[in-house]
């Protein structure tokens, strides 16, 4: 069985990075081990994850429910801290979380009492206290404007759509200009319309802003449109990453044009086949 740890190579010749690079990058995961007691003993969620991520990459990890995906974007957000190992944004350890790591989730973490303006401006607010008012709320606006809700600024989450509610959650996050967003499957909730048009404006946005970004998703054709690099991890307990994969397509990117590339299949099948039929950790023949 191929070594995981070595580089692979895709079905058209092109070899698919490795999970560590020679320079310092600008978020490292190095050696990271988390481990729970349990009433039965140690349980080992994640066992050696080392990863790289240059900055204004944007990256997908893709895995298995229980492969500690979540547990390992909680570390660098800095709500959940290594067994061994560490966790370094551009060279300091991550000891506690901060607005330099912004986390856009699926329920969206909206104050239900509080308007859309009212939720980013707390935020904002809370990070820049200093700052005069006015600007404050100038920030708040444009950034609704950003995610397409100029006109919903008044309206509170239960007056608002599913797809409404995740663009206030975007805007709240990038309204303090983190140097990280991390986005746990924040689409898996929406129909498939509204995700494939909030995937559009995050691309733009994410362009015009090119902030690191780290996502955690169970959809393929996603990850494929969106990422750098698709993250795909083996299945837990004991997880690690399996493999990193390059994906090559240009930007701007096209969705139409993408799943016209012959490429596009290629790499999705060499995913799926990683996740269902050699998912299994290295030490399993």
């Amino acid at each position: 069985m191929q070594n995981r740890n070595s580089t692979a190579t895709n079905t058209l010749g092109k070899p698919f990075t490795n999970a560590t690079t020679s320079r310092r990058p600008f978020l490292e995961i190095k050696d990271v081990t988390k481990v729970y007691p349990t009433k039965k003993g140690p349980f080992t969620v994640l066992d050696g994850v080392n990863l790289n991520v240059e900055q204004g990459e944007f990256l997908c990890v893709i895995g298995h429910s229980g492969c500690g995906k979540s547990t390992l974007l909680n570390m660098v957000s800095g709500f959940n801290f290594p067994t061994s190992g560490e966790v370094l944004l551009e060279g300091e350890p991550i000891t506690k979380p901060g607005p330099d790591r912004m986390v856009v989730f699926q329920s969206y973490a909206l104050l239900p009492w509080r308007t859309a303006f009212e939720n980013i401006y707390l935020a904002v607010n809370a990070v820049y206290p200093n700052k005069p008012q006015a600007e404050k709320r100038a920030i708040v606006r444009d950034h609704l404007a950003m995610v397409g809700l100029a006109d919903a600024m008044e309206k509170k989450p239960m007056q608002m759509s599913g797809g409404m509610r995740q663009r206030v959650s975007i805007a709240r996050a990038l309204a303090i200009r983190p140097k990280v967003l991390i986005l746990d499957e924040p689409f898996g909730a929406l129909d498939a319309i509204t995700k494939e048009e909030l995937q559009e404006e995050l691309l733009k946005i994410w362009g015009d802003n090119r902030c690191t970004v780290l996502m955690i998703t169970h959809d393929i054709d996603e990850a494929l449109f969106l990422a750098d690099k698709l993250v795909m991890m083996t299945n837990g307990p004991h997880a690690k990453i399996g493999e990193v994969m390059e994906i090559p397509f240009s930007r701007p990117r096209d969705r139409a044009r993408i799943m016209e590339d012959p490429q596009y299949y290629q790499l999705r099948n060499y995913a799926l086949d990683f996740l269902f039929n050699r998912f299994a950790h290295d030490d399993v023949g």
